[in-house]
């Protein structure tokens, strides 16, 4: 509206002709909200509160007389109370384009007498210090001009002399020396780690080159196996299939020994056990035969012998029962001769071998002699009494009589 004015944020309303002040102020100050100023009556005027920028570039003297060309800027601005905005208004409100410049050549007085009562080695180490003294040195002064610096900052200190550039020279030297060293030892290390670098490469191309070689080895014996699995369990097939024909040839020829053994072997075994055992049985019986007839005719030999003997002793002395029993005598070899034939036509089983055949012809003699001597017993002269039956009485006078001579010529 034409009556109705609303300052900025960043600004203060200056209005004269009114009654209402604001302190030791001629104006009323408004800020933050608008206000009616009345025409004719009234004058609305603005002060800008917002940030403002100083350069400063000043040739300074130092302590120990050497010029230093020093530049520095300064930030500020008017302050937001009443009594600054008030000490700006009065000092700054017709010009407030030169506001900048006045503050600079304010702060530059503030450096120069600064910077005179410092060494160069201060000024270049201790910035902020100077700094630091250069608005408090300003402070009473801004305050008075309403103004309040926010910052201020050195940013270089230039030397026309060469003062600062011989001052660095053996600091530069020291630098440049432990720079060259420090670039030495880094370009041994870079040198140490590149060929380290390089080794390691090499090592690892070397294991990487062995590593394929053993990995084209394994695919290469693999595929030779591959490729001989066929074969192999072609061959594998064939060995089973011929082991299985030996086992079952084996088995065979097991089989056919059996058979053997069952149907020729033992069969053989037993014909030959039952021929020998006959040709055994054969042999004792011829051997048994030809013993008996030994036997039967040595008997006979010597029966006959006794006959003989007894004969010509009875005839020498006239004993007539004799004769007779000579004449059985004399038919005993006979008589024997039928009983061995008897027997070797017999199929007899002689438990004891030659001495049951031997046991045998003598029973078969005893019985002749046992019947020769009941002949003679039966035979004996008129008046005598004959022997016992089973043997056992003594014998007539005259054939023991005969025994004896027979004995007696005998032994002559």
């Amino acid at each position: 509206m034409l009556f109705w004015h609303v300052p900025a944020p960043n600004e203060a309303l200056l209005i004269s002709g009114s009654k209402r002040r604001a302190g030791d102020a001629q104006f009323r100050i408004v800020t933050g909200h608008g206000c009616w100023v009345m025409p004719v009556k009234q004058k609305a005027s603005v002060l800008s509160l917002s940030l403002r920028e100083a350069e400063i570039s000043e040739d300074c003297v130092t302590q120990q007389g050497i010029r230093l060309g020093v530049r520095a800027v300064a930030v500020f601005k008017v302050g937001d109370d009443q009594t600054s905005i008030a000490n700006a208004a009065r000092r700054f409100l017709a010009e407030q384009a030169t506001m900048e410049e006045l503050v600079g050549r304010i702060f530059a007085g503030h450096l120069r007498s600064i910077v005179g009562g410092l060494t160069v080695e201060q000024i270049i180490r201790e910035r902020d210090r100077v700094a630091q003294e250069v608005k408090d040195g300003s402070h009473s002064e801004m305050e008075k001009l309403g103004i309040v610096v926010d910052a201020l900052q050195i940013q270089e200190i230039a030397d026309t002399s060469g003062y600062i550039t011989n001052l660095a020279a053996p600091h530069a030297a020291a630098v440049a020396s432990t720079a060259r060293i420090a670039q030495a030892k880094a370009d041994q290390e870079a040198t140490e780690r590149e060929q380290q670098a390089a080794a390691l490469k090499a090592e690892y191309e070397r294991d990487t080159a062995i590593k394929r070689a053993g990995f084209l080895a394994e695919t290469e014996q693999y595929n030779a196996r591959a490729a001989q699995a066929g074969p192999l369990s072609q061959a594998r097939a064939s060995q089973e299939v011929i082991e299985e024909q030996t086992a079952l040839a084996q088995r065979q020829a097991s089989l056919a020994a059996q058979r053997l053994e069952a149907e020729v072997r033992r069969p053989a075994d037993a014909e030959a056990y039952r021929l020998r055992t006959l040709a055994e049985a054969q042999r004792d019986q011829v051997r048994y035969e030809a013993d008996a007839r030994a036997y039967t005719e040595r008997t006979v030999a010597q029966a006959r012998a006794d006959a003989n003997t007894a004969l010509a002793v009875s005839l020498r002395e006239g004993n007539q029962e004799l004769i007779a029993a000579n004449r059985t005598v004399e038919n005993l070899p006979a008589l024997a001769e039928s009983a061995a034939e008897g027997l070797s036509g017999a199929r007899l089983t002689v438990l004891n071998g030659s001495d049951g055949v031997n046991e045998i012809v003598s029973g078969i003699v005893g019985q002749a002699l046992a019947i020769l001597d009941s002949l003679k017993q039966g035979t004996g002269p008129p008046g005598t009494t004959p022997p016992p039956a089973d043997g056992t009485g003594p014998l007539p006078r005259k054939v023991t009589n005969l025994k004896q001579e027979g004995a007696g010529s005998g032994a002559s």
